[in-house]
């Protein structure tokens, strides 16, 4: 079933939403001082393409630098990318084939505002974590 899942949301929005990552993440790589928020905006990319039966947690160790560099990627990045899932979002409610798409891209949302000091993990995985 999650392969039926990603399968559609690679169709319908996947695409689209890690082309929007990647390009965020060309930019701040480019700025050099901001290569932490590339490297994640890069790796929350691969997530967009493939969201089903992987989830986003909490790294123990993220400290202080991760709050500070989220509030960073809020103002210049995040709050964008986080509104793309919410439109996007409110477009798959419409029919019925794209509720839990929109549902999973609901779940995007605080990952998109604040990616530093979380990593993707398979959700069989999250168990042992």
């Amino acid at each position: 079933m999650k392969t039926i899942l990603n399968i559609i949301w690679l169709v319908l929005c996947g695409i689209e939403m890690a082309i929007a990552y990647v390009i965020a993440g060309i930019i701040c790589c480019i700025l050099i001082i901001t290569i932490p928020f590339g490297i994640a905006a890069f790796r929350i990319a691969g997530y967009a393409l493939w969201p089903f039966g992987r989830t986003a947690v909490r790294r123990r160790d993220a400290g202080v630098g991760s709050a500070i560099g989220n509030v960073i990627w809020i103002v210049v990045a995040g709050w964008w990318l986080a509104l793309l899932h919410l439109i996007t979002s409110i477009v798959l409610f419409i029919t019925i084939i794209g509720i839990p798409l929109a549902l999973a891209n609901l779940k995007m949302i605080p990952i998109s505002l604040a990616p530093l000091g979380r990593e993707i993990v398979s959700t069989s995985r999250r168990g042992q974590v």
